[in-house]
């Protein structure tokens, strides 16, 4: 009996780090340096009135050392976008894993954590797909503190108001997913803090 029980706790044990892998897979932690420019880490600006500013952030982190924070002032028919991933306009923007790395079919939505002030900004998270064509999940600051918000790759809608010229817009959400980017939207002005950014079963 002694020996059954000992045999089913360390199944137990050795199978936790297999259940935690399948939980999620880490594709950005926003760790290192984060800057801007050509040869930066993150691709971002900001147009028609509209200003934006990202840095890193040491105090407010959901893991690691250190989370993204932007400072924003979106204003009626301006535009900004924070943007990670590949096939960017900046050299250094890459993710943790390449897309072609990435076994899509195994996950069903991407997620992200985000620091909530209860401000009621509507935040665009957008994915441009492997034919360049953007797409779109909205969610709501309507929260306080540390929350992962899950978007299920089903829910993403093509952007209608612009898509990239070398888009092949087919309204087919097409795999692997290139890069992310966050776009805080009219009218709001204040400070997002983002970390952890996972594909999720």
């Amino acid at each position: 009996m002694k020996i059954t029980k000992l045999i089913l706790i360390l199944f137990f044990l050795f199978s936790m780090p297999c259940f935690a892998q399948e939980k999620g897979l880490l594709i950005e932690d926003f760790e290192g340096e984060i800057s801007g420019g050509e040869n930066g880490t993150v691709d971002f600006g900001s147009g028609n009135g509209s200003s934006v500013a990202v840095t890193a952030d040491t105090n407010i982190k959901n893991s690691g050392a250190q989370s993204l924070k932007i400072v924003y002032d979106a204003v009626s028919g301006g535009y900004m976008w924070i943007a990670k991933g590949f096939s960017l306009d900046v050299k250094n923007s890459a993710w943790l894993l390449t897309p072609e790395s990435i076994d899509w079919k195994k996950y069903n939505a991407i997620s992200f954590y985000i620091y909530g002030s209860g401000s009621k900004t509507k935040i665009a998270f957008d994915i441009k797909d492997s034919g360049n064509e953007m797409w779109r999940f909205i969610i709501t600051d309507d929260f306080s503190g540390w929350k992962q918000i899950s978007c299920p790759f089903n829910e993403f809608f093509a952007r209608g108001d612009w898509q990239p010229q070398t888009a092949n817009a087919n309204a087919i959400l097409d795999f692997p997913v290139k890069s992310f980017q966050f776009e805080p939207l009219a009218e709001a002005k204040g400070a997002l803090y983002i970390d952890t950014a996972e594909l999720t079963i």
